[in-house]
C-alpha cells in the first residue's frame, strides 16, 4: 500500500515531522515499511505559461511547432515542441532554462530544428505524474501565469510504501493508515467515512442476496446524465499515480480513488446494459463469463457471482464482466458496494489466477459498514466531477450478522506479555482502535446465520481465569473494520503493540529438563553430517509435486508412488499433491543450479514423503472447534492420514572429483550414488545389501536395489534404489547427461537400540590381498558377501580396489581384487590365522559364485 503523506494529512493533524519519523511510528505500531518514495523535491523552475502563437515547421519526419509562450516575464519565450494536442491560448507547464525535472533531467536553451528553444513545454510523464502521456499537460484557463507548477499542483510529496499483513486489511486504505498514525502521534483522527450517507427514497435498482455465506451486505446507487467525456481532475490523477494506480477514465478513477481512500472496493455498471434484478449467488455448472481483460472464464461452482437475467455479469470482488463495463458512451451508472466472504474471494482469486486490487482487500477483510458510505462518496464525486444527477434511493440488501463479543480478564494482556499494564491503559488502547469496552461478561454464545456469532471466546487456562476473575472482566466488541479480532489473544496483541514492543524486556526462559534428541533425530543428524563430509550440499525443497512429475519419472500406472494425497487448497494447481518421493524437488533444484552456471552439483535432502494407505478415505473429516474431538473422530483422522516415512535422497551430475593442475577429474557415476547409500548406512550403523535391479526412474542396466536385514526375520528388506537415471527422465527434466540419484528410506535404517561404539583393538592389523576370477555377469555384491561370510569374525573390513577384464582372465570373465583386513581384540594375529581366514573366505566365494583365485 502506497500512502502519500499529503493525503494522510487530510485526516490526521500530523505535527511537523518527516516522512521517516512517520514511518518509524507506524513501524513501531506493527505496520512494516517497505520504502519511502520522494516525488517532486528535485523539480525546480517550472512555471505556468500561455501559448500565444505557434508556427508549424515542415520538412521533418514528425510534427514540430515553434511556439511563443508567455511565462510572466517581460518578453515571451520561444520554445520548440513536438506535441500537437494544444492550440493557441492553451495554458501549459513550462520548464525554463536551468529547470530540473524528475530524474535529474536539466533543461537549458539550445538550438534545434533550426530554431532556438528557450525551455520546454512539459507533459504529465515529464513532471512525474504519470508513466506515459500522449501529449503535453493542459491546465485550466484561469491558472495564474508564472505560478510555480510544483506548488500549484502539489507535486512535492513523500509516499510511504507499506507491506500489509493478511490480518491487517484495514491498512490497505488511507483511512486505516490515518487511524494508526493518529494513535501513534496522539492526535485527532477525522474519519472520511463518518459523513452521513443518503439512504432514503426506495430502491435504485432491484437486488437480492441468494447465498448469505457469499455476501451479507449489497448496496447499489444510481446516477444519470453522467458526462462520459469528462476528464479526471489533475489532483485525482496525481494522487492515483502516487498511490501506484494509473488513470483510466473519470468513472473508473472515482471507484479506485474511493477504494484507496476508504478501503471499500467498488464496481460501476452501465445501467443500460443491465437486464432485470441483480442477484448475488454462487456459480452454476457450465456457466462462463468474459471478464474485463477479454478472457472467457469457466466458472467454478464455489465462485461468487453478481448476476442479472442475462446470467453472470461480474466475478464478485475480483473482476467485472465485459458486457456491462463503463464505456465511452455510458451516461447512466450503477455503483455497487458490497461485503463478500473473505475466504470465498480468496479462493476465487487463486482458482482463476486473477489477483486484483479489489480481491486483495476482500480476502483480508473489509469493513462491513462501509458499503453505504463508500457508494455515497462515489456518487458525490460523480455528481461533482462528471455532471451526473444522483437518483434518489439506495438498494440495500443485507443479512443480519451478530457482532462478536470477547470477554477477557483486564489483566490478560499483562499475562501474555509478562509486562504489567494498568487496567485503564488496556481499556484506552482497545477503545483507540475502535473497540467498545463494557464491564462484566457477555451473554452466552448464539448462532448468527452461519456468518458470525456472539459470545465469550475462551478456552483452557483463560476459561479457568474467567471463572476466578469474575469482578475484573471486560467485554470487548471489536470494530467492524477489524474482522481479525476474534480471540482474547488478538486483543492482547493490540494492547501490547500500542503500548510498545520496546517495553517488553528480553528475558530468556529457563530451559526445561528434557531427554535430549530422540534416536531418529540423532540418526538424521548423523546422516546429514556424513553426506556433507562426502561432498554433498543439503537443500530443502517444497514437499509438493504434480501429475507432470509422475509422468516425467516414467512411473507405471500401478506404481504406488502415483497414489498421492491431494491438497484441498494447493499453493499451485501445477503441484497439488504431497510428494511420494523426494526426487522431483531435488531434480528441479539441480536443473536450477545447472542453469545458473554450476555444472558440478551434488545435492541431498532428508524429509518425509506421504504414502496414502490403500483403503484410506480420500479426505480427512473436518471437525468442529467448539469442543474436543471424540476418540472416534480422532481415529477417523488417523485413518485418513497418509503414512509418512522419513527418506534421504541424493542427486549428482558433472564432475564428482574435480579436475585441476593435479590431473583429470572423474565424472559422477552410478557407483557414486551407491556409495552415497553406503555412506548413509555406515552413519546408521547397519549393513546395506546391494544387488542389480530394474526400477523407474533409473536406467534399467545401471540401477541397484538397496536392502537391509530385518532384525526379527533376518530377511532382506528393500530400503531404496540408486544408480543412473533413465535417459528419458534426464530429457524430461532437462538434466545434464548421465545424472545419477539415490533414494533410501531412513525409517528402515534405524537400529533397534542406541548405536554401539565398536571396540577399538590395540593390536596391529594384518592384511591379505586376494584376486578372484568370476563370470562377467556375477554381481560384485555377491562375491563380497561370500568373502565376508567366509572370513569369519576376525575380518575387520573388506575393500574392492581393482576390477580387470582382458585376455589374461579369458573372454566373459572379470578379475576382482580385494584387500581383507584382519584384527583380533585380544592378541596379535599370526600369519597362519590370517591365511586360514583368507582361504576360508575364498572357498566360500568359490562355492557360492564359482570364483577362482587368479593365476591358480
Amino acid at each position: 500500500m502506497k500512502v502519500p503523506l499529503s493525503w494522510l494529512r487530510e485526516y490526521v493533524d500530523l505535527p511537523a515531522v518527516t516522512a521517516q519519523e512517520v514511518a518509524d511510528r507506524l513501524t513501531a505500531a506493527g505496520l512494516k515499511l517497505e520504502a519511502i518514495h520522494s516525488h517532486g523535491h528535485e523539480i525546480k523552475n517550472v512555471v505556468v505559461g500561455r501559448v500565444l502563437e505557434f508556427e508549424e515547421l515542415t520538412g521533418f519526419k514528425k510534427p514540430i511547432r515553434h511556439c511563443k509562450v508567455e511565462v510572466g516575464e517581460a518578453t515571451p519565450r520561444e520554445i520548440i515542441c513536438g506535441a500537437t494536442n494544444f492550440s493557441e491560448g492553451a495554458v501549459v507547464p513550462v520548464a525554463l532554462p536551468g529547470a530540473v525535472l524528475p530524474g535529474g533531467f536539466e533543461i537549458g536553451s539550445r538550438k534545434t530544428y533550426g530554431r532556438l528553444s528557450d525551455g520546454m513545454i512539459c507533459s504529465e510523464a515529464e513532471l512525474g505524474i504519470a508513466e506515459s502521456s500522449p501529449g503535453i499537460l493542459l491546465l485550466p484557463q484561469d491558472t495564474p501565469i508564472g505560478a510555480d507548477v510544483v506548488e500549484l499542483l502539489g507535486l512535492r510529496d513523500d509516499v510511504l510504501e507499506l507491506e500489509v499483513a493478511t490480518d491487517r486489511g484495514y491498512a490497505l486504505s488511507i483511512r486505516g493508515v490515518a487511524r494508526e498514525a493518529a494513535i501513534a502521534f496522539g492526535v485527532p483522527f477525522r474519519d472520511p467515512a463518518a459523513s452521513e450517507a443518503e439512504s432514503g427514497g426506495g430502491e435504485s435498482w432491484p437486488a437480492s442476496i441468494a447465498d448469505p455465506t457469499a455476501c451479507d451486505r449489497f448496496v447499489l446507487r444510481t446516477v444519470t446524465g453522467f458526462d462520459p467525456a469528462a476528464e479526471s481532475p489533475l489532483w485525482m490523477r496525481v494522487r492515483l499515480a502516487r498511490a501506484g494506480m494509473r488513470s483510466v477514465s473519470l468513472a473508473v478513477d472515482i471507484t479506485n480513488y474511493v477504494m484507496l481512500e476508504l478501503g471499500q472496493p467498488l464496481h460501476a455498471f452501465d445501467r443500460s446494459r443491465l437486464s432485470g434484478p441483480i442477484v448475488v449467488r454462487r456459480a452454476r455448472p457450465g456457466e462462463t463469463l468474459e471478464t474485463l481483460d477479454h478472457v472467457v472464464r469457466t466458472l467454478h461452482e464455489e465462485d461468487i457471482l453478481i448476476t442479472d437475467d442475462s446470467g453472470p455479469i461480474s466475478m464478485a470482488g475480483t473482476m467485472g464482466g465485459l458486457h456491462t463495463e463503463i464505456s465511452e458512451t455510458s451516461t447512466d451508472i450503477v455503483i455497487e458496494a458490497a461485503h463478500f466472504s473473505a475466504t470465498g474471494i480468496a479462493r476465487e482469486s487463486r482458482r482463476h489466477n486473477l489477483v486484483s486490487e479489489a480481491s486483495k482487500r476482500f480476502e483480508r477483510g473489509v469493513d462491513r459498514e462501509l458499503p453505504l458510505a463508500a457508494s455515497w462518496r462515489a456518487v458525490q464525486l460523480l455528481v461533482e466531477l462528471g455532471g451526473a444527477v444522483a437518483d434518489p434511493g439506495v438498494t440495500h440488501a443485507q443479512v443480519e450478522v451478530s457482532p462478536v463479543r470477547i470477554t477477557i480478564p483486564a489483566d490478560h494482556p499483562s499475562r501474555v506479555a509478562g509486562v504489567p499494564y494498568e487496567r485503564e491503559s488496556v481499556i484506552r488502547r482497545l477503545e483507540q482502535i475502535g473497540c467498545v469496552v463494557t464491564e462484566g461478561a457477555a451473554p452466552a454464545a448464539t448462532a448468527g446465520h452461519g456468518v458470525a456469532a456472539t459470545g465469550v471466546l475462551a478456552s483452557g487456562d483463560l476459561a479457568d481465569r474467567l471463572a476466578v476473575h469474575g469482578d475484573d472482566l471486560i467485554t470487548v466488541t471489536p470494530p467492524t473494520w477489524r474482522p481479525d479480532l476474534t480471540d482474547p489473544n488478538d486483543l492482547a496483541e493490540e494492547v501490547i503493540r500500542l503500548e510498545g514492543y520496546d517495553r517488553i524486556p528480553s528475558v530468556l526462559p529457563p530451559a526445561p529438563a528434557g531427554g535430549g534428541l530422540t534416536e531418529a533425530q540423532r540418526l538424521r543428524r548423523r546422516v546429514g553430517r556424513a553426506l556433507a563430509h562426502a561432498g554433498y550440499v543439503e537443500v530443502l525443497a517444497y514437499p509438493f509435486m504434480g501429475p507432470r512429475d509422475l509422468d516425467n519419472l516414467l512411473l507405471p500406472e500401478q506404481d504406488p508412488r502415483r497414489q498421492a494425497t491431494r491438497l484441498v487448497n494447493p499453493l499451485s494447481e501445477d503441484e497439488p499433491y504431497m510428494r511420494t518421493t523426494l526426487l522431483p524437488g531435488l531434480l528441479k533444484t539441480l536443473v536450477r543450479n545447472v542453469g545458473r552456471g554450476f555444472a558440478d552439483v551434488a545435492l541431498f535432502e532428508s524429509g518425509l514423503v506421504y504414502r496414502p494407505e490403500p483403503q484410506a478415505p480420500a479426505t480427512a473429516p473436518v471437525l468442529p472447534v467448539d469442543r474436543r474431538p471424540t476418540e472416534e473422530e480422532l481415529a477417523a483422522i488417523e485413518t485418513a492420514l497418509p503414512r509418512q516415512p522419513l527418506r534421504v535422497a541424493v542427486v549428482l551430475a558433472g564432475e564428482f572429483e574435480r579436475s585441476g593442475w593435479w590431473g583429470e577429474g572423474r565424472q559422477a557415476s552410478w557407483a557414486d550414488a551407491v556409495e552415497a547409500a553406503r555412506t548413509v548406512a555406515r552413519a546408521a550403523g547397519v549393513e546395506l545389501g546391494v544387488r542389480a535391479d530394474q526400477h523407474e526412474p533409473w536406467h534399467p542396466g545401471r540401477c541397484a536395489a538397496l536392502t537391509v536385514t530385518d532384525a526379527e526375520t533376518g530377511e532382506p528388506v528393500l530400503a531404496g534404489h540408486a544408480g543412473e537415471l533413465h535417459p528419458r527422465v534426464v530429457e524430461a527434466y532437462g538434466l545434464p547427461p548421465r545424472t545419477c540419484a539415490m533414494e533410501l528410506e531412513l525409517s528402515l535404517l534405524s537400529p533397534a537400540g542406541p548405536v554401539q561404539t565398536p571396540a577399538v583393538s590395540a593390536y596391529p592389523v594384518a592384511t591379505q590381498d586376494v584376486a578372484l576370477t568370476v563370470a562377467a555377469s556375477t554381481p560384485v555384491a555377491e562375491v563380497e558377501a561370500a568373502l565376508r561370510a567366509g572370513a569369519g569374525e576376525l575380518l575387520e573390513s573388506i575393500r574392492l580396489f581393482d576390477v580387470y577384464t582382458g585376455p589374461q582372465v579369458g573372454e566373459g570373465n572379470k578379475s576382482l581384487a580385494y584387500t581383507l583386513r584382519f584384527r583380533a581384540a585380544d592378541r596379535t594375529l599370526t600369519v597362519e590365522e590370517t591365511t586360514a581366514a583368507r582361504d576360508a573366505a575364498v572357498a566360500l566365494a568359490a562355492e557360492r559364485t564359482g570364483a577362482q583365485l587368479r593365476g591358480a
